[in-house]
């Protein structure tokens, strides 16, 4: 079972403040992918001390140790998750923004056989696929 953010901040002898322990938990909590501002307000609902900057230290400081993973959907904003979310893959809707998280095995199974045709042993990937809603 992966370890929280706040096991592995410590793991690697990260300093915790509490600010820093409710912007893990914000992150850990979120089921969506947000991005710095949104994971300010979450944040500063939870402890109005915690302030944009401090938010944008950690995000950057959680990155660098390989904690959360940054994601670019095309929008222009950098958003996050934590790096050992289970894998998925996502569908962006280009009129409302929407990230859809699937996983197909048919589409695994693909890119592992394309990785090993090629000569590769795949060790990850990243799908996104953007798409628009059809109307019926």
């Amino acid at each position: 079972m992966p370890k929280s953010i706040l096991q592995r901040l410590e793991a690697r002898g990260l300093r915790m403040t509490d600010q820093r322990r409710t912007i893990a938990q914000v992150i850990e909590a979120a089921a969506d992918h947000p991005d710095v501002e949104e994971l300010h307000a979450r944040a500063n609902a939870l402890d109005a001390r915690i302030s944009l900057a401090t938010v944008y230290r950690t995000v950057k400081l959680l990155e660098e140790a390989g904690i959360l993973e940054r994601l670019e959907f095309g929008d222009g904003r950098a958003r996050f998750e934590d790096s050992q979310r289970a894998h998925h893959d996502h569908l962006i809707d280009m009129d409302t923004g929407e990230v859809i998280e699937f996983c197909d095995p048919e589409i695994e199974e693909l890119q592992e056989r394309i990785a090993r045709r090629l000569g590769y042993r795949l060790e990850g990937h990243r799908l996104e696929l953007l798409g628009r809603r059809i109307k019926p």
